[in-house]
C-alpha cells in the first residue's frame, strides 16, 4: 500500500518516520520530495583508472566538492555525479521508499538508477545523477527526489543494517 500524505503526517508525528529538515513542501500528495544537500563528487575522468569492484575503495577515483546555493554545480552530458540529500531519513521497520527523480529534472534531461530506501535504513541518501545531452546547472536546497512509502505487509524480520547505514554526506561505493 502506498501512503497518502496524511499516513506520512501520521508517522511523522509519531516519530515512526523522521525527515530532518522537514520543509512546509516536503510532503506531497503521495510521497515527499528531498533536496539536494551541498555536497557532489564527480568520477575523474582518466582512462588509466580500473575500479576493482571487489578489492578496491572508490574514494581514490572520486573529486569532491562542497558548493552553496549560489554557486552551484554543472552535470555535464554523460557524466555520472554523486549527490546527498539535504535531509537525513530514519525509516521505520514497515516502510521501504521508492526513489524517484522529480519530472521538472528529467525534463532537464537528468536521470537516475531505480534507487529503494530499505526498511530501517537511516542517513542521508546519496543518489546517482547522470547527465542527458546537454550541460545542466544544480543548486543545494532545491527539491530534485520525489519518495514514494509503501508499507510492508509486516514489519520487516532484518531491517537494514548494512555498510551505509547512518551514511552522512555523499558516501562512494563500498566493496563487500
Amino acid at each position: 500500500m502506498i501512503l497518502s500524505d496524511w499516513d506520512i503526517r501520521v508517522y511523522i508525528e509519531k516519530k515512526l518516520l523522521i525527515i530532518n529538515p522537514l520543509f512546509p513542501d516536503t510532503i506531497r500528495e503521495n510521497g515527499v520530495d528531498l533536496r539536494f544537500g551541498y555536497q557532489f563528487c564527480r568520477f575523474k575522468k582518466d582512462q588509466n583508472i580500473i575500479i576493482d569492484t571487489a578489492r578496491d575503495p572508490v574514494d581514490k577515483t572520486l573529486v569532491c566538492e562542497e558548493t552553496d546555493e549560489d554557486k552551484g554545480i554543472i552535470i555535464n552530458p554523460l557524466e555520472h555525479v554523486l549527490a546527498t540529500t539535504l535531509e537525513w531519513i530514519e525509516m521505520p521497520n514497515d516502510l521501504i521508499g521508492f526513489v524517484n527523480l522529480r519530472s521538472t529534472f528529467a525534463r532537464y534531461s537528468l536521470y537516475i538508477p531505480p534507487t529503494i530506501i530499505d526498511a530501517g535504513f537511516k542517513g542521508n541518501i546519496t543518489i546517482e545523477l547522470i547527465g542527458g545531452s546537454i550541460p545542466v546547472k544544480v543548486y543545494p536546497k532545491q527539491r530534485f527526489l520525489h519518495v514514494i512509502f509503501a508499507r510492508t505487509s509486516s514489519p520487516v524480520y532484518r531491517p537494514y543494517s548494512g555498510k551505509y547505514q547512518e551514511q552522512k554526506g555523499v558516501t562512494p561505493p563500498k566493496p563487500d
